[in-house]
């Protein structure tokens, strides 16, 4: 039995293959096909084949619509800072900007807009899960391809780490100043990204590969930038549904039914590809490490396979430091195989080597500031709401530490489960949810790190509750939630623990 990201047979027919998709017992397989498991088909009850498809397209619409309105409403004005109303450039608004002028300009009128439809699209995107397939994998597609676009036509929706990573680029390309070891307040404030910017205090977390990344757009200068950075994110985003399409045929699972819930979840849409994160990049790499080892596994010699997946882990790792926790666990899977495991092993140290090589040519011995990103609390994070309900006032530094070693057990025994299941891909899914729930500073787009491992994984479980984060996230984060919260009076900002919190982000910021 094979040992690496899953242990079920090998199709041999690959994207694109002789066929039609190839059916399955468990997961996401046989849905949205004929002989599905409610036994429909268009022979024996055509009008309920058309209703679902019916409803799966509009599922599918609902989805393209509601993100067409949140862009197109926030393209026509300043909704987020530095912009304001005498501070709203053209490059930035994108060229959906000022296609509705007559909407209210306030901001309650936003905040509406942008949590109606976001609920609408999730409550689509639930029922789409069952359903969309069953419009046919074109629409699907087209449907992900659609919303990727429209999406990239956006000015930031809701938050602008894109405009950190211009500035840190900057620092170092046209200011000869080191990320690493110089924080943004000490570089010269008339760069035209400082301003645009916020993490004035905090020398940079970013991984030293994508940093790198960001040192290549720099000489196209800001606007250029900010668009190149789209591109490259938007690009990420699609390689990665597309590398889940490709792995869902060698586990034998349906491919439209796990790209519906891999590309079109609206949290990760609106919060990370409307909020343009690099976090995109690194599961991008992280679904080609899993693409990589499956197919290995059914070549006769694996060794390129292989190495390329454990460079693609640590490629991950050099991206974002979130990867890093992934890397015991692929592992853990392939014990039973040890020429795979020492294969994959050679990969991550070559790319290791390298990668740190190129990194101390570049930055010297120095490191993304984790140290200090670490020590942040945001108020909606499951550690803050423990530290909350525990009657702490939040995640206290005690508590802090009692959850670093909750993640570090969590993680061994992912560990276990993949080795004893033969199944890394559904444990590394699930050492991602032990860290989204230890973390202390935990963001809307970082269901991401789970979502193409659940697509992927015959959990159950593991996909509900990828769905159950979307959910919290939409709960506390959408722009109506804080009105909401006040209204109930849960303000977990007001304790004086809170308080210290926000002190400390205020402190790093501007």
């Amino acid at each position: 039995m094979s040992t690496d990201a899953s242990a079920l047979p090998l199709r041999d027919r690959l994207l694109g293959g002789a066929g039609g998709v190839p059916g399955s017992k468990g997961g996401f397989g046989g849905a949205g096909r004929e002989g599905s498991r409610d036994g429909a088909s268009a022979e024996h009850a055509p009008a309920a084949t058309r209703l679902a498809a019916a409803i799966g397209a509009a599922t599918l619409l609902v989805i393209v619509l509601g993100s067409l309105l949140m862009v197109v409403v926030a393209a026509d004005r300043p909704t987020f800072p530095p912009t304001h109303a005498h501070f709203f450039p053209n490059w930035l608004a994108g060229p959906l900007g000022g296609l509705w002028p007559a909407f209210p300009h306030g901001g309650e009128a936003f905040k509406w807009v942008f949590t109606v439809s976001l609920l609408a699209m999730y409550v689509a995107y639930l029922v789409g899960l069952r359903y969309a397939p069953r419009v046919g994998a074109r629409w699907v597609v087209a449907a992900v391809v659609a919303v990727h676009a429209i999406i990239f036509l956006s000015p930031p929706l809701a938050l602008t780490d894109i405009f950190n990573y211009v500035n840190y680029a900057r620092m170092e390309v046209v200011h000869h100043l080191n990320p690493y070891t110089t924080i943004p307040i000490y570089e010269p404030h008339n760069d035209p990204a400082f301003d645009l910017s916020n993490w004035h205090h905090l020398l940079s977390p970013y991984g030293p590969l994508f940093t790198l990344i960001t040192f290549a757009v720099v000489p196209l200068g800001v606007a250029a930038s900010f668009w190149a950075f789209k591109t490259i994110l938007m690009a990420a985003s699609l390689g990665t549904v597309l590398l889940v399409w490709k792995c869902a045929r060698l586990l034998d699972l349906d491919p439209v039914k796990a790209i519906v819930f891999a590309g079109l979840n609206p949290v990760v849409l609106v919060w990370g590809l409307g909020g343009d994160h690099n976090d995109f990049i690194m599961m991008f790499l992280v679904v080609l490490g899993f693409y990589l080892l499956l197919r290995g596994r059914g070549a006769e010699q694996s060794l390129s396979f292989d190495v390329g997946a454990g460079a693609a882990f640590v490629a991950a790792l050099a991206v974002k430091a979130s990867a890093g926790i992934l890397l015991p666990v692929v592992l853990a899977g392939l014990l039973g195989t040890p020429r795979r495991m020492f294969q994959v092993m050679g990969g991550m140290a070559a790319a290791g080597v390298a990668l740190a090589a190129v990194s101390v040519m570049a930055f010297g011995l120095h490191l993304p500031d984790l140290s200090t990103q670490g020590r942040l609390v945001s108020s909606q994070s499951p550690s803050n709401l423990l530290g909350l309900a525990l009657g702490r006032g939040g995640a206290s530094e005690s508590l802090l530490h009692v959850l670093s070693g909750v993640l570090v057990v969590w993680v061994a025994l992912a560990c276990v489960m993949a080795w004893r299941k033969r199944d890394s891909l559904t444990a590394a899914g699930w050492a991602s949810v032990g860290l989204f729930l230890t973390l202390s500073w935990v963001l809307p787009w970082y269901v991401l790190w789970v979502l193409p491992l659940a697509a992927l994984s015959r959990s159950r479980a593991l996909r509900a509750t990828a769905l159950a984060f979307g959910v919290f996230f939409m709960l506390v984060w959408a722009p109506l939630a804080g009105n909401v919260f006040k209204a109930v009076g849960f303000e977990p900002e007001r304790t004086p623990l809170g308080k210290l919190h926000g002190r400390y982000v205020k402190e790093l910021l501007n």
